[in-house]
């Protein structure tokens, strides 16, 4: 049984994790940091998890034996903890921004601040398991993709790779309101989001140049996106919809074939007719559809944003690092209605 701990135990992610891993056939969750609740029970102030939980929260992790920790905090506090932990032994997986861009210019440039931490930042390795399996295997950090990238980019990377369409193309994105994070804030206050629906951060979203490195990577195809996220009066579940431009002809016989190819074997990835929200809800699954409109292409990801776009996605890149099977802890439906 491998020992894991949680860095920031009562937030929406950390929560999921908890959630998840208190099942896992492999795993058992040590300890959970929480400056505000230490000392608590951790069912006491997540009360889904009674029974499932007996520990209690605390400050640090200092001199608990651990295989592998989950840093669950906002940027700018994954590279503060996670040299040493790295330096010891410790396989870290940062479930926040401050490892997802490789440059640190470009991390200052759209985070606001230095990164304290460039000798991990060229080590880490995105954390998608259907594009980067191999590397996330042996990986001694691994940067948890963004809840918007995920769904952007198992939807449109198969059509980059295959050199189908042009690299300039338009995200519409829509996310639930936990996307947003447990503190409160004016734009997430129901009288003003519950019957709306909210354009934000049109340019300047953190996701963006996530998406563009990654899919570059992958495609060598440089794609320039224009992003454009928006707020649902929903909890969970986000739909990207990618409106690209076809290179060649190409009819939806031939789309359907470059998504098999691409997904053909994985687990959570599903090519569907119409992707929905409510069929991947609390589920680590994907679905993924695109269709051909003239020269256009509609491609759309549509994932549950705390699980396959952050925790869930999170501990299938656990089981990775740590031996056990790929969807361990994780092999359940999404809600459906």
């Amino acid at each position: 049984m491998k020992k894991i701990g949680i860095i920031g135990g009562t937030g929406y992610t950390g929560g999921e994790l908890a959630r998840i891993l208190c099942a896992h056939p492999d795993i058992e969750i040590a300890a959970m940091t929480s400056r505000q609740s230490a000392g608590k029970k951790v069912s006491d102030t997540q009360t889904n998890l009674k029974g499932y939980i007996d520990i209690k929260y605390t400050e640090s992790l200092a001199g608990v034996d651990l295989d592998l920790i989950f840093v669950a905090t906002p940027h700018g506090v994954a590279m503060k903890e996670a040299p040493s932990l790295l330096d010891s032994g410790i396989k870290v997986i940062d479930m926040s921004g401050d490892y997802r861009l490789h440059d640190a210019s470009v991390y200052k440039k759209w985070y606001g601040h230095d990164h304290t931490d460039p000798k991990y930042l060229k080590d880490s390795v995105y954390g998608m398991p259907e594009l980067f399996r191999k590397e996330i295997k042996k990986a001694k950090i691994v940067a948890n993709p963004g809840c918007y990238a995920t769904a952007t980019i198992l939807a449109t990377a198969p059509l980059l790779m295959a050199k189908a369409v042009k690299n300039d193309f338009i995200v519409d994105a829509k996310s639930g309101t936990s996307g947003a994070g447990m503190v409160p804030s004016p734009r997430i206050h129901h009288p003003f989001c519950g019957e709306s629906i909210i354009p934000y951060s049109v340019g300047n979203h953190r996701h963006q140049p996530e998406m563009e490195s990654v899919l570059d990577i992958v495609s060598k195809a440089g794609p320039k996106i224009l992003f454009s996220p928006h707020l649902l009066p929903i909890v969970r579940g986000i739909l990207s919809a990618c409106y690209m431009t076809a290179i060649n002809d190409i009819t939806n016989e031939d789309i359907a074939k470059i998504y098999e190819k691409q997904y053909k074997d994985e687990p959570f990835v599903h090519f569907v007719e119409e992707p929905s929200i409510r069929a991947v809800v609390c589920s680590n699954h994907c679905q993924v559809n695109a269709k051909i409109f003239d020269e256009k292409i509609v491609a759309f990801g549509t994932i549950d944003n705390l699980v396959k776009g952050a925790s869930g996605q999170a501990v299938q890149c656990a089981n990775l690092m740590l031996g056990s099977k790929e969807t361990a802890g994780l092999n359940t439906p999404g809600m459906g209605v």
